[in-house]
């Protein structure tokens, strides 16, 4: 009975003694397959590091779109809390834009303020500073306690300069004598009327009367109104052209004659061989009676 159990045929033999055989060689190759492959290659070493690093940046950008969804998060939800400034005195002349930002106004307004400044406009008084685009009623009361304005020191010595000036005593100059030092004494002429007044008067060869001002490079009809109450003229000192010599040049170059009145004269005197009074020139048809007068101080016929 015992042999039924354990009785094989020659092929089932075969067929066992195949299968210990293949067990054998299955525990010999792997014991041995250490020893016969290759040690790892250099480029297999790099493409392990590529490989573990790609696995880093893949936790990096799981952990970036947590911290952006964190952080879009915060942000909603900071709209709901109150935010936290730090109020003290101030000047708005004078703060600038992140101080007003620690205050707890928006930057806008903060903006706003200084693009006042920038176009010269000044707080003055503490309760200019509501009219601020931007600023609510309430905020303004929160801030007006600490709302501190120095005054103005520049702006009070310009007054005080100006009631200086008022105050000195009106001086009257000599225009065909006084250097352009002496003319700005006079309220009214700066440096650059002064130099002008000075010019023409070389160029005329003295004035004849204080009218003469108004013929100035420009001279407005509201200045010479205010000065020409501390101007005078003293007529003894005018230059004088000698008609009977001067060329068509130098008459040319006065002021009230042009260059077919000069040729005028000049063609005049050649008629006559010498001219002995100005009713000879007013005789021209080129001249008008008020021309012959503007001239007549300023030709000598000797």
């Amino acid at each position: 009975m015992f042999k039924d159990f354990f009785y094989f045929s020659r092929s089932q033999r075969i067929g066992i003694v195949v299968l210990l055989v293949l067990i054998v060689v299955m525990l010999l190759a792997d014991l041995s397959l250490p020893y016969l492959l290759p040690s790892p290659k250099e480029s297999d070493t790099a493409f392990t590091a590529k490989v573990e690093l790609f696995k880093k940046t893949l936790v990096d950008r799981d952990s970036l779109r947590e911290y952006q969804w964190k952080s879009k998060f915060e942000s909603k939800s900071s709209k709901f809390n109150k935010p936290i400034y730090a109020l003290s005195t101030f000047d708005p002349n004078k703060l600038d834009s992140s101080g007003f930002v620690r205050l707890g106004l928006k930057p806008y307004i903060a903006s706003n303020i200084l693009k006042y400044r920038v176009r010269g406009g000044k707080f003055r008084t503490p309760s200019d500073f509501k009219r601020v685009y931007g600023i609510t009623p309430e905020k303004f009361e929160e801030l007006q306690p600490y709302i501190v304005i120095e005054p103005d020191t520049k702006a009070y010595l310009d007054s005080t300069n100006h009631s200086n000036k008022e105050l000195k005593q009106e001086i009257i100059v000599d225009i065909n004598r006084a250097d352009t030092a002496e003319l700005m004494k006079v309220k009214g002429i700066g440096a650059g009327y002064a130099k002008r007044i000075v010019g023409y008067r070389k160029v005329l060869g003295g004035y004849v009367k204080v009218e003469q001002l108004k013929e100035v490079y420009g001279m407005t009809a509201e200045n010479y109104e205010r000065i020409k109450a501390s101007c005078k003229v003293s007529v003894f000192d005018i230059q004088k052209i000698r008609v009977n010599i001067a060329s068509v040049q130098r008459l040319t170059a006065h002021p009230y004659l042009r260059f077919y009145k000069a040729k005028a004269i000049y063609e005049l005197r050649r008629e006559k061989g010498k001219l002995h009074g100005i009713s000879e020139i007013a005789g021209l048809p080129v001249f008008t009676k008020e021309e012959i007068e503007k001239i007549e101080p300023y030709l000598s016929f000797e």
